[in-house]
């Protein structure tokens, strides 16, 4: 059997995954120094003093972009005193333009805003933009506070931030972009090491409706190349596996029918008692290896699959057992279509009609569609099937009527025949003992 066009194994999945890796970390440096040497640094919110003594005052200045300034009463500035060679300077002119003692000022900050000199020569340029005369400003976030005559603190500060600021707003506008251009890239990525992991599962499922299937030609990695053979020779082992045991089974069924033969010549010489009973015996063994030969046939012989319409396949059974004298009807429904070998359906569905008419005197058959696959369900009104049975049911030769007349039931292939035949399109079939009596047979066949 041919394996398959051997395929030329692309990189290793262990370099493509670090491919993917490193290819992501340099995209995001790569960004990340765009912007920072691209983007201008952010202008932090700055106060002029004159602007924080009018908010003692009660002045509300108008400040544009920047937080507005709070008046409030405090116990104690909650920030670190200022502590630069500039201190005492800010304390005094404060001091200076609140006529109050420069001891009573306290100026408290959360960092030194000088520490950065970008910040602090974008100020400038700003303030020199805006045509401002040069003075002195705090840069958010602090504290002014003077010292009341009860031991509190009148305390001036920037309202507290909610939020992005424009800057931080600009910058996850650019990683936001930034992760949609590299999105479609690791998607490419994704479904390039996940589709023969995809194609695997699909092949499998293929080979358990059918060990037949064409094998396996996926090209992909070193890893799937590998694995691709190793699936390739397990179906090619399957395949010669069922095969050798069915022509096995036929063989040996073959080979009965001569000692059969020959026995059926002996007994003619015996009294007429006996003679009734062997036939009895040698009929119910010649039926059984019919049986077997028919299931080895129609198992070492798949029929071309074709599409079918479940529905009017059942209606057609129904109307043949009907002129029979048969009690069958198939509930209109949904118009189901599938893939499937026609004879090998037929039997199926005849076999299941046959047991619910011979055991439950009516056969009810209808077809539904549930997801991704056709529910086929025969109910009948006879006394079900214990639990322990239902399973055992669907052995070769099993039968719970253990006499064999082919009055009563067959071979006990017949259920064998369904279970076999439902697999074999990648379904099931399972018997279900209903609430008000009887059986229904329900089949389960992917669409």
């Amino acid at each position: 059997m041919n394996l398959g066009t051997p395929v030329r194994p692309t990189a290793s999945l262990f370099v493509q995954l670090l491919a993917l890796v490193l290819l992501t970390l340099v995209a995001a440096e790569v960004i990340s120094l765009f912007l920072i040497f691209n983007l201008p640094p952010p202008t932090p919110d700055f106060y002029r003093l004159t602007e924080i003594e009018q908010a003692f005052h009660g002045v509300k200045s108008n400040f544009a972009e920047r937080r507005p300034l709070e008046l409030r009463t405090v116990g104690a500035p909650a920030g670190v005193p200022l502590d630069t060679h500039l201190a005492p300077t800010l304390r005094a002119e404060i001091a200076k333009g609140l006529g109050v003692p420069e001891s009573s000022v306290v100026i408290a900050v959360d960092r030194n805003p000088f520490s950065d000199r970008r910040v602090l020569r974008t100020l400038r340029d700003r303030m020199a933009r805006e045509g401002a005369r040069e003075e002195h400003f705090l840069v958010a976030p602090f504290e002014v506070a003077v010292k009341r005559p009860d031991g509190r603190y009148d305390e001036v500060r920037p309202q507290p931030a909610f939020g992005l600021n424009p800057w931080q707003q600009r910058i996850a506008l650019w990683f936001v972009l930034s992760a949609m251009a590299i999105a479609p890239v690791a998607y490419i990525f994704a479904r390039r090491l996940s589709a023969p992991i995809r194609l695997f599962a699909g092949a499998a499922e293929r080979l358990g409706r059918d060990p037949r299937a064409p094998p396996l030609a996926l090209r992909g990695s070193a890893e799937i190349g590998v694995a691709v053979k190793a699936f390739n020779d397990m179906q090619e082992r399957l395949r010669r596996y069922v095969e050798d045991r069915t022509a096995m089974v036929g063989a040996i069924a073959h080979d009965l029918r001569t000692p059969l033969t020959r026995l059926r010549f002996r007994i003619e010489s015996l009294p007429e008692d006996q003679r009734a009973k062997m036939e009895t015996d040698i009929d119910q063994m010649e039926a059984m290896i019919s049986a077997a030969l028919t299931f080895v046939r129609d198992a070492s012989q798949p029929g071309q699959r074709t599409p079918l319409e479940l529905s009017s396949l059942l209606e057609s059974l129904c109307d043949e057992m009907a002129e029979t004298g048969a009690r069958t009807e198939v509930e209109t429904g949904e118009k189901v279509v599938l893939e499937g070998d026609p004879m090998a359906l037929r039997r199926l569905f005849a076999n299941l009609l046959d047991n619910a008419v011979k055991f439950g005197g009516r056969a009810r058959a209808r077809v539904t569609r549930q997801g991704t696959n056709a529910v086929v369900e025969i109910e009948d009104d006879g006394p079900g099937i214990p639990t322990a049975d239902r399973e055992r049911v669907f052995e070769p030769f099993y039968r719970r009527e253990p006499s064999r007349n082919r009055q009563t039931g067959g071979a006990g292939l017949g259920l064998a025949i369904v279970r076999s035949i439902a697999r074999g399109h990648g379904g099931d079939v399972a018997l279900l003992n209903r609430s008000e009596g009887g059986l229904t047979a329900r089949v389960q066949l992917p669409i």
